[in-house]
């Protein structure tokens, strides 16, 4: 985590607030700070963020907008709650001994945890330095958690260089908490209280706490997705034992018999339209070319010996169709994005539908799953489900997804590189 690169002042601290309080007045005003003050660039450019938000350095008061319930909930499912513990061993049971808070806030600036001091809380509640109060630039002005999310990097903030003059009495190091993943900012890690708040020992066991968390969160990562592949495992088995089985490279089945991929594109016709086909219009969707009623029947008393040697029901005809309802993994990834469930629907899309069929029909069925994963995944999905999706064989080569998953991608995020090096590859393609 990168240091603050500008020292804070080391003057006797009533003439060094007297100082900041009339440089204060004087860039509200429009004006340089003056003479006399070394003002760090870091403070100066803050306080011109907080007039530009019309921040009132007497009045204006963090919002706390979200209800007991509301706010719980939203805490409860937060990313870095998962962390807290580490952030509770490393910096909050040593804030209460020595007279300090410890803020953990989201990616807004709204405070999710205060911890420490119980006498400094209280004191802190005059200032709304409380649970779910918004402490971004945007409303309260300079701060370490406002000021550390804005600029994403390390701050500390002492005193009177806090834009805010209800502040003052305080300072402040935060430094903000990346996803390990994507590079996005997830939050941000604070310490309040008076000078020993802004010691140099305090930057760098803020900074390794930061460090601690964003491990943990790597961790906890890891064996979520353990347990999300035991559990899409489970639910592949938890499939029906009839379901067909028609995405990827694999060979196509049929609960767990095995299929020839002529009778693997005749069920997936007919489970794709429940209410029949005839026998024309099934060898037109099965045949490239024109093919007679006789060949059609052939395959179809092939498929039906096949089912009934495992003991499952076989087509009706006159129109062919299913004797019962028949789930295939193709349709069930299209309900997965009707509901709005992108990162399910694309993990349980493994590949195209049924890729060495040349049918006319599963062309277009091959299609509509394509494009409609691609349209889903180009309109809401989250910047790390379209990165996932962006890496597979389906979007590699796609200028336009690519383009979408770099616009999306944090500045921070180790992906862009590779993204930028495929869109390269596509446009020198492309000439």
């Amino acid at each position: 985590m990168p240091a603050p690169d500008d020292a804070m002042r080391d003057e006797a601290p009533i003439a060094w607030r007297d100082a900041l309080l009339a440089a204060r007045e004087r860039v509200a005003a429009g004006d340089d700070p003056g003479p006399g003050l070394s003002l760090r660039p870091l403070v100066h450019e803050a306080w011109r963020r907080a007039l530009s938000h019309a921040v009132d350095p007497e009045r204006s008061l963090p919002g706390i907008t979200t209800g007991d319930a509301e706010f719980r909930e939203y805490r409860a499912q937060h990313e870095l709650t998962g962390a807290l513990p580490v952030i509770r061993r490393l910096l909050a049971d040593d804030a209460e001994e020595n007279g300090l808070l410890v803020a953990v806030g989201d990616a807004r600036g709204r405070l999710l945890w205060v911890e420490g001091d119980r006498l400094l809380r209280r004191r802190a509640e005059d200032m709304r330095f409380v649970e779910g109060a918004d402490w971004s630039e945007e409303r309260i002005g300079t701060s370490a958690p406002g000021t550390s999310l804005a600029l994403d990097r390390a701050v500390q903030i002492r005193g009177a260089e806090h834009f805010h003059s209800i502040v003052h009495p305080w300072s402040c190091t935060a430094a903000p908490v990346h996803d390990p993943v994507s590079g996005a900012i997830l939050g941000v890690i604070d310490i309040t209280g008076d000078d020993q708040a802004v010691a140099p020992h305090t930057l760098a066991l803020v900074s390794a706490t930061v460090a601690a968390v964003e491990s943990e969160l790597r961790i906890l990562r890891l064996q979520t997705d353990v347990q999300a592949t035991i559990r899409r495992s489970r639910m592949r088995r938890a499939l029906p034992d009839r379901a067909l089985h028609v995405l990827g490279g694999e060979a196509p089945r049929l609960g767990g018999l095995r299929l020839s991929l002529r009778h693997a594109e005749i069920l997936l016709l007919l489970a794709w339209q429940p209410d029949g086909l005839s026998a024309e219009r099934l060898a037109g969707l099965l045949y490239e070319t024109d093919a007679s009623s006789v060949t059609l029947r052939a395959e179809l008393v092939r498929l039906r010996r096949v089912l009934e040697g495992a003991g499952l029901p076989v087509p009706a005809s006159r129109p062919y169709r299913l004797a019962e309802p028949l789930e295939t993994d193709a349709r069930e990834v299209l309900d997965l994005l009707d509901r709005g469930a992108h990162l399910r629907a694309l993990e349980r899309c493994t590949g195209p539908v049924l890729p060495e069929s040349t049918a006319p029909g599963v062309v277009r069925i091959r299609a509509e799953v394509a494009s409609r994963l691609r349209e889903a995944m180009l309109a809401d999905a989250a910047v790390e489900h379209l990165a996932r999706y962006a890496d597979t064989d389906a979007a590699r080569d796609d200028l336009e997804v690519q383009r979408a998953c770099l616009r999306l991608l944090p500045s921070r995020s180790p992906k862009r590189a590779r993204v930028v090096a495929r869109i390269e590859a596509i446009e020198r393609e492309l000439g």
